[in-house]
């Protein structure tokens, strides 16, 4: 009897102890499962943030009244070409509102473009939307994430694209790449054996690898190197700005000869 009753409490013991063992591997398993969907939860709202901050980096809006175009010294490429000029400066460019600057009434990137072609003498194009930009800030994000998908149309042509061998091609920086418009731009002529040279304006991020896009596009014309000015240098220090292009220029030859 005895020995009877010490088998059944031996068996106690053991199932008592296997039951302890799977309740702490339960509990272990939740906790591992808690710690995995925090940390992706914490990784998805960090690219979020990344992604608003590349967002707004240099983002411009149109304004609401049309200003007309200052070439500087040189001339629009509407004129054909007509004064000998091989070098065009065609550029996109919004005012209104805009990251680190507020409200202004000409876009960075159209102060830099005129800068350039006043230096060189170019002919200048501005490149614009057939269909007008949201008036809105939070309107225009929204509008250029959906431009990927529905490119927008440009109004007006460069006449006499292959009269000019070289092309300063200028844009904003929009969510850490060219504005689609430049894109559409770009696939609208044939720029073989034509020398690109990109500059932009930015937030912080310079050319954040726009040139690579330019030559995936002109696949047979040479990129030269480009330039990258801040947004608020271009808008509130353009004498800075002005150095910084004249320098760039004078570096790579393009810089107008003195008469």
């Amino acid at each position: 009897m005895k020995k009877i009753l010490s088998v059944l409490f031996i068996f106690s013991l053991l199932f008592t102890a296997a039951a302890c063992g799977n309740g702490r591997s339960g509990v272990a398993s939740v906790q591992t499962e808690k710690t995995e969907g925090g940390s992706s939860q914490t990784a998805a709202d960090t690219s979020s943030k990344d992604e608003q901050v590349k967002a707004t980096e240099s983002l411009e809006r149109e304004p609401d009244a049309e200003e007309p175009l200052e070439t500087g010294t040189g001339t629009s490429a509407d004129n054909n070409n007509s004064g000998g000029s091989h070098i065009l400066v065609a550029y996109f460019s919004l005012a209104g509102e805009q990251y680190e600057v507020g409200v202004i009434e000409k876009g960075n990137t159209e102060i830099v473009a005129e800068m350039i072609a006043e230096s060189t003498g170019a002919d200048i194009f501005k490149i614009e939307a057939a269909a007008e930009y949201p008036a809105t800030y939070e309107e225009l994000l929204e509008v250029s994430r959906q431009e990927a998908d529905t490119p927008p149309e440009i109004a007006g042509t460069v006449e006499n694209m292959a009269g000019y061998d070289t092309v300063f091609i200028g844009y904003p920086i929009w969510w850490g790449d060219t504005p689609t418009i430049i894109k559409v731009f770009l696939q609208s002529y044939d720029f073989s054996g034509k020398t690109i040279i990109p500059f932009c304006t930015h937030g912080g991020s310079g050319l954040a690898g726009t040139e690579r896009m330019i030559s995936g596009l002109c696949p047979d014309s040479t990129i030269g190197e480009g330039l990258a000015v801040r947004g608020s240098v271009a808008q509130n220090e353009r004498d800075s700005a002005r150095e910084s292009v004249i320098e760039w220029l004078t570096d790579n030859g393009y810089a107008e000869k003195q008469k």
